[in-house]
């Protein structure tokens, strides 16, 4: 009886620690706190990623204490297939168990703000996109040619330049790449309405016209009074049959090889050359804002051809040439002055 007794007992002392062992194997892997300083932390989970590597990367930040404990955890809960793509957030104390219900759920996944400003070109917007938010950029510029997702016609575009409204975006981590766009171009479409679609009939210019005009004048005004005095400036200039000459244009083809215009910039044989070429170019040169389309629909109206910087962000506007080339000389007198005042 004794021997049967004490056999009894081992089984149940055996039965105890095998228990004892699970529960705290299991608190181990599952609830002990992770514990690390400048809480919280952040981690992305970005398209294809492996769940090894998440872990190893979940360590090297020193979010988790182990990353092979995490990746027996994961396994246990068959997380390692279920990943939501994602920015995330956790602050110290955080368990394995927590960041596996995040991962797996999205929970708390985060966004970032990404300031798109006017004036910018659409392949920037895809690298400044790429550095904040992760998406592939190339993946972004494949939807470059595909006028259909303007939405507005006729529209007789030939890119989506020009169509991405700048602003200030809330996105999530590797957004998908075309709804970005898509989302981008609603926000063009609900500014751009039907009160502003017939003022562009009764322009007699159509959709492509007129924001590669906003574009233009996107690159030549600073403040926000001059946008329509700078537009009228360009559309007397068309009423006379007279070359654009915007180096706006200009910069468009030559930004990626030259730091700067030069004479011979303004030589560059391409359509987009309102120094060779008359008309407007073929297409806007970048995304222009809300005020500089506005300013392509109401130009003010004045006798204006010509304008000049004046060294303070602002220009001087002229009739005609020989008024021109006064403000010229007052521009170059004034840099001249300002060159000196530095030494």
């Amino acid at each position: 009886m004794n021997g049967k007794k004490r056999s009894s007992e081992r089984m149940i002392h055996s039965v105890i620690g095998a228990l004892a062992f699970v529960l705290i194997f299991g608190w181990t892997i599952f609830y002990f706190p992770n514990s690390f300083d400048s809480s919280p932390k952040f981690i992305t989970v970005s398209k294809g990623q492996s769940f090894s590597s998440l872990a190893d990367s979940l360590s090297d930040k020193g979010i988790i204490t182990s990353s092979t404990t995490f990746k027996l955890a994961g396994r246990i809960l068959g997380v390692t297939q279920k990943m939501r793509v994602g920015k995330y957030s956790f602050v110290t104390g955080v368990t394995n168990l927590e960041i596996l219900e995040d991962i797996e759920g999205g929970l708390s996944t985060i966004n970032s703000t990404v300031a798109l400003r006017e004036g910018v070109r659409t392949r920037i917007f895809a690298r400044i996109l790429k550095r904040h938010i992760g998406i592939d950029s190339a993946r972004f510029m494949k939807a470059y040619f595909d006028t259909s997702l303007i939405g507005i016609y006729p529209h007789n575009a030939h890119s989506i330049e020009g169509y991405l409204m700048p602003d200030t975006y809330s996105f999530f981590w590797q957004d998908d790449e075309r709804e970005i766009i898509q989302r981008m171009i609603t926000e063009f479409r609900e500014f751009f309405v039907d009160s502003l679609q017939q003022r562009m009939r009764s322009l007699g210019y159509d959709l492509n016209d007129v924001m590669t005009m906003a574009s233009i004048v996107e690159g030549e005004a600073v403040h926000d009074d001059e946008r329509p005095i700078i537009a009228g400036v360009y559309y007397n200039r068309l009423k006379r049959r007279m070359r654009l000459q915007a180096d706006p244009t200009v910069w468009f083809v030559v930004s990626d090889t030259s730091k700067r215009l030069t004479k011979n910039s303004l030589k560059v044989n391409s359509p987009y050359n309102t120094y060779l070429n008359y008309g407007l170019p073929p297409g806007p040169i970048s995304n222009p804002g809300r005020q500089s389309i506005l300013a392509a629909l109401y130009p003010a109206k004045h006798n204006f051809v010509y304008f000049v910087a004046d060294n303070n962000g602002r220009h001087r506007f002229a009739r005609n040439y020989d008024e021109h080339q006064k403000n010229v000389r007052l521009y170059r007198k004034a840099r001249a002055i300002a060159k000196n005042s530095m030494k």
